[in-house]
């Protein structure tokens, strides 16, 4: 397990190397910068100015030395200052991310509160309305776009009660209810989305292990329903749930772009695009490298969970 573990963090090595390549190259090869951009409201701007700007922020530079100090900067974990506001790029992340952070929690909550009983439930009920009306919901999910929920979401709670999203992000640790008050509605529109997934991942991966013959036999040997469903069908069908569950999570940390502006959450999908349109390198690097890590070591926790939930997986 050990040597497992070393090996699959040394290959994190050359994938976040490549992504910080493309990256750099991709965002170099697109029309414009922010000098360009800063100015284009301006009018007549001299050349000079613009180039003594260039300077100023490096990008004069040839792009094998941008590279290095790029790179650089990666490896003594200093990204930089962003183009667009002057300040640290850590700092811009820093303000976000514990958003983006806790709505994927949340949403990743709900998403598996509702898909383990419904997956399960439509499996043990299967052909039936319950599994009828659980698939019909699933599909639901699936169809309708976070963002569009988002909007009804709203429309009803304005209308209803009266309630619209807040100007102003409250902390969990300055004041826990008013926090789960803003977070809870776009967790759930995301959570519902996300659950749909999981929900049908779920009942085909327990269908597949209900007609094993070791259920068969926990049957025959007496055990009570609820005990042959959750001690041997249930963990035994978790790992391609886990797996989907996982990588929705993955995606979640900062693909919440179009919720997060519905209900006015600033995380950091928001400050990605708002960096792409800014033509902000630094923090446009430094976000996808980000993403990418969190996508990786996700992938990462849950290849050793599998020999945690499956003692026949035994990694060499």
């Amino acid at each position: 397990m050990q040597r497992y573990i070393i090996g699959r963090l040394l290959l994190m090595v050359p994938t976040l190397l490549g992504v910080a390549i493309l990256t750099f190259v991709i965002m170099r090869v697109v029309p414009g910068d922010v000098v360009a951009l800063r100015y284009s409201q301006s009018g007549s701007v001299p050349q000079e100015v613009i180039d003594r700007e260039r300077d100023q922020l490096g990008l004069n530079k040839p792009l094998h030395e941008q590279f290095a100090d790029f790179m650089g900067g990666i490896v003594r974990f200093d990204f930089g200052n962003s183009l667009w506001t002057g300040r640290p790029v850590t700092e811009e992340i820093k303000g976000r991310l514990g958003i983006s952070i806790e709505l994927a929690i949340l949403s990743t909550l709900l998403a598996t509160a509702l898909a383990l009983p419904l997956g399960v439930i439509a499996a043990v009920k299967q052909d039936s309305w319950i599994d009828y009306v659980i698939r019909v919901f699933s599909i639901g999910g699936l169809a309708m776009p976070s963002f569009w929920l988002g909007i009804l979401a709203i429309l009803t709670l304005v209308v209803l009660f009266q309630w619209a999203p807040p100007l102003i992000f409250v902390p969990i640790w300055d004041d826990p209810i008013e926090n789960l008050s803003q977070l809870i509605w776009p967790a759930l529109v995301v959570g519902y989305r996300y659950s749909a997934v999981a929900t049908r991942m779920t009942r085909s991966s327990v269908l597949e292990v209900l007609r094993d013959d070791y259920v068969r036999t926990a049957r025959a040997k007496g055990l009570r329903e609820t005990v042959v469903i959750v001690r041997h069908a249930l963990r035994n069908s978790l790992l391609p749930v886990i797996t989907v569950i996982s990588l929705e999570f993955a995606f979640l940390f900062g693909g919440l772009v179009v919720t997060e502006q519905v209900f006015n959450v600033n995380g950091l999908g928001k400050l990605l695009v708002d960096a792409v349109a800014q033509r902000d390198y630094t923090l446009v690097q430094a976000l996808v490298l980000l993403f990418s890590f969190v996508f990786v070591f996700v992938n990462f926790i849950v290849d050793v969970l599998y020999g945690v939930l499956d003692p026949r997986i035994r990694y060499g």
